[in-house]
């Protein structure tokens, strides 16, 4: 799978609270989250993200609580991919069932700014920066865990999976 978009550069530490702001948790459908993400960290997000976008953050993105409007919320807003230094283990394992793709790349992190436009190659796990013109290789995903984003999430996986079982 290759993604394209544009950056939106954050630093370390952005927690799930800022994503997703508590006062919203009462709230499950995709949609209305996305209104609300990154408002307290970034006010303009929602104007600026457009599907297929990417977030770039250095260490420990997705720390806090492990809720996990936060992957959904990214993803609703059209956020194709993050890439960061390190992620929170709870938040990675949330993104990844929810079909967000999520790559760990310090090199790549540090060759962008906000606005470059990327090419990610989820498969081969390359990203590159087509603004700067320089590639950086993550370690691409098992086999099954590909499978999970390309279903769009684990449940659509599992699903896929009993169907060709059963048939």
């Amino acid at each position: 799978m290759i993604l394209h978009g544009t950056i939106h550069k954050y630093g370390a530490d952005v927690n799930t609270d800022v994503i997703i702001p508590a006062r919203y948790l009462n709230v499950w459908e995709p949609a209305p989250l996305a209104e609300h993400c990154m408002e307290d960290i970034d006010a303009d997000f929602r104007a600026r993200v457009r599907p297929g976008d990417v977030v770039v953050a250095t260490s420990n993105f997705g720390c806090g609580s492990s809720r996990e409007h936060a992957p959904i919320a990214l993803k609703a807003c059209g956020v194709s991919c993050v890439i960061a230094h390190s992620f929170a283990r709870i938040f990675f394992r949330n993104a990844i069932n929810i079909g967000l793709p999520l790559l760990e790349c310090p090199e790549a992190v540090d060759a962008c700014e906000a606005g470059d436009e990327l090419e990610v190659d989820l498969s081969a796990g390359t990203i590159t920066n087509k603004t700067r013109n320089v590639t950086s290789a993550a370690r691409p995903y098992p086999e099954f865990m590909e499978g999970i984003i390309n279903a769009g999430g684990l449940v659509a996986y599992t699903k896929s999976r009993l169907e060709r079982m059963q048939a």
